[in-house]
């Protein structure tokens, strides 16, 4: 396995689990195109490593992500071509192996909808997620139009995707989003403990579980990421957007 490219996205392995570790505390974890890159990158690798068996992905101990940088809103960095973060999305949704999260402080926007395609989620209970599309003068990405209405019912991800408030961890286990919410000095052994049982378990019966339980998306999700990509990249130029983020950009640096 290559190392990263990012020298704040971790690559190690434990055994047949390997680890993903996003690791920028100084700027709250915030995710820039080369840190996607290399979270893309590893997921590929280790999807693609006989070695590996389930993958897991966390941040650092009081934080998951904080989302996007928003630095790259402002200059409007990633609109064309095959975008680092695209690169991203299309390797956690088409991921064969079992992929398991432990998220702690914050988990917004991309922190919270990449949720939706791991498999086994364990959260700290001082863990908040927020899905801050529309404050943002944005759209929903990673398909999260598609799977939160699926996963908890239109009335409930609406609430989520268009008033964008904050939600506790006991709210998204509520939810389903969550397997389950541990004190902050055991969310990270008790996922690591859950990712290496199951790593420990025959890797084909995972991965054609995992599919079969998949297969009802898969025609439809490359779909659902790329048009909201193209909705997100519109919006995010417009003078409403370009506003709303610039005025909280200035706010960080004052």
């Amino acid at each position: 396995m290559n190392s990263s490219s990012d020298p704040n996205i971790e690559y190690a392995t434990l055994g047949a689990l390997f680890i993903i570790k996003i690791n920028r505390p100084e700027k709250k974890n915030a995710l820039t195109p080369s840190m996607y890159q290399a979270l893309g990158d590893g997921l590929r690798a280790a999807d693609a490593d006989d070695s590996v068996n389930v993958i897991m992905i966390r941040g650092t101990e009081d934080c998951f992500t904080s989302g996007n940088d928003v630095a790259g809103f402002v200059t409007g960095t990633e609109e064309s071509g095959d975008r680092p973060s695209l690169v991203f999305m299309r390797a956690i949704s088409q991921t064969r192996k079992p992929v398991v999260a432990a998220i702690s402080g914050m988990a917004i926007g991309i922190g919270t909808t990449m949720l939706l395609h791991c498999d086994l989620v364990y959260a700290s209970e001082q863990c908040f997620l927020q899905l801050p599309f529309s404050r943002l003068g944005v759209c929903p990405e990673l398909g999260s139009s598609l799977l939160l209405p699926y996963f908890m019912g239109h009335q409930r991800a609406s609430e989520l995707l268009m008033l964008g408030s904050r939600f506790s961890a006991d709210t998204a286990r509520e939810y389903g989003l969550v397997n389950a919410v541990l004190p902050q000095d055991q969310y990270l052994t008790f996922a690591t403990e859950k990712a290496t049982e199951l790593a420990n378990l025959p890797n084909g019966a995972l991965q054609v579980t995992k599919r079969l339980m998949k297969r009802g998306f898969e025609n439809v999700l490359p779909g659902t990421i790329e048009l909201e990509m193209q909705e997100f990249g519109k919006l995010v130029k417009t003078p409403e957007a370009q506003a709303i983020v610039q005025a909280f950009f200035n706010r960080k640096r004052g």
